[in-house]
């Protein structure tokens, strides 16, 4: 960008066009070029995604026509007897109550991570412990679900004896001393699993709360934590609900780990401390080698149920990013 003899920058562009977008009018065959592969790559996606949709819906439909159930509030899944009845009454249940056991106990501990390295840990201690939340994202699903049945099952025992002991009462956290492969464990062990995606996106935006601002607060007088409070955090505030629907979304469909983990049943409980329940991926992983061509459309109707349930969860994290774009760059 060129300037006056007085060093300012000339005004933009008349329009408000930036120089980007001008570009498309310029013959240049590399801004073509660019052009052309960016609006392809856009288009794939959407083509990938209308696809997958179709696919879904094509041999949902199939499935559907024959269900002697009605698909959202049967209990039993049982695609292959005859005549089939199969519903996601039980599925829908423990898919959402498991998540939101994960969200409930991950992102209070990711934010508590993300405060602590962006602002009080020292450099050193920060890298460390940011090195380990990113590892723990690399740990491939399968291995959390061998690690959460071979360790996690058998020492739950004893916290979920001592949560009976004092919130027995409540009938959602009573137990009977059965092997607590159950959906609280569930929820524990997708705490663990979604964890590094909502640390690592919150230390960011935090990282990018205008500096300005925090530093007039502490020639003001404020304290670390007064800053935090009233200017880190209302700026951060859509960032973290934005990274909590990604963890979401990664808790909603998971597969392996919660097959690994879980008992599943087909009867509709609010005991959550006991085995039973299910998810739709584990139910799909489960029941998919076994199953006839009705009962893998079935599964692929139920699959259609969880597509369209992440497909909402992601876009209202976009909408919610799409509200404040401000942290995307503001550290002045």
């Amino acid at each position: 960008m060129t300037t006056d003899t007085h060093g300012i920058a000339p005004p933009p562009p008349a329009g408000g066009k930036s120089a980007l977008a001008g570009a498309k009018g310029t013959g240049r065959l590399g801004d073509r070029l660019f052009l052309g592969l960016s609006r392809g790559a856009g288009l794939t996606i959407l083509a990938l995604m209308g696809g997958i949709a179709a696919f879904l819906t094509w041999r949902a439909s199939l499935a559907l026509a024959d269900n002697h159930g009605n698909f959202l509030t049967t209990f039993q899944w049982d695609a292959n007897d005859t005549p089939p009845v199969f519903g996601i009454a039980v599925l829908a249940f423990g898919t959402v109550v498991s998540s939101v056991i994960a969200m409930a106990i991950a992102v209070p501990i990711a934010i508590a991570i993300a405060l602590f390295t962006t602002f009080y840990a020292p450099r050193k201690l920060a890298g460390v412990v940011s090195y380990a939340i990113d590892l723990l994202a690399a740990v491939p699903s399968i291995v959390f679900g061998l690690w959460g049945a071979l360790f996690l099952v058998p020492h739950l025992t004893g916290v979920y004896q001592w949560l009976d002991s004092w919130l027995g009462w409540t009938v959602v956290l009573s137990y009977d001393g059965a092997a607590p492969r159950a959906l609280m464990t569930v929820g524990i062990l997708l705490a663990i699993m979604i964890l590094p995606i909502v640390t690592n996106v919150s230390r960011e935006v935090f990282r990018q709360a205008p500096r300005m601002q925090q530093e007039a607060a502490l020639a003001l007088g404020a304290t670390r934590w007064e800053v935090i409070r009233m200017s880190v955090l209302p700026f951060g505030r859509s960032g973290v609900i934005s990274a909590s629907m990604l963890g979401l979304g990664r808790a909603l469909g998971e597969t392996m780990a919660v097959a690994t983990v879980l008992s599943p049943s087909a009867i509709l409980s609010a005991r959550l401390l006991e085995p039973g329940g299910g998810t739709f991926a584990q139910n799909i992983a489960s029941s998919f080698k076994e199953s006839g061509e009705f009962g893998r459309d079935a599964l692929i109707a139920s699959g259609l149920v969880l597509f369209l349930i992440t497909l909402v969860v992601n876009g209202a994290a976009r909408l919610i990013i799409a509200r404040r774009k401000e942290y995307s760059g503001a550290d002045a």
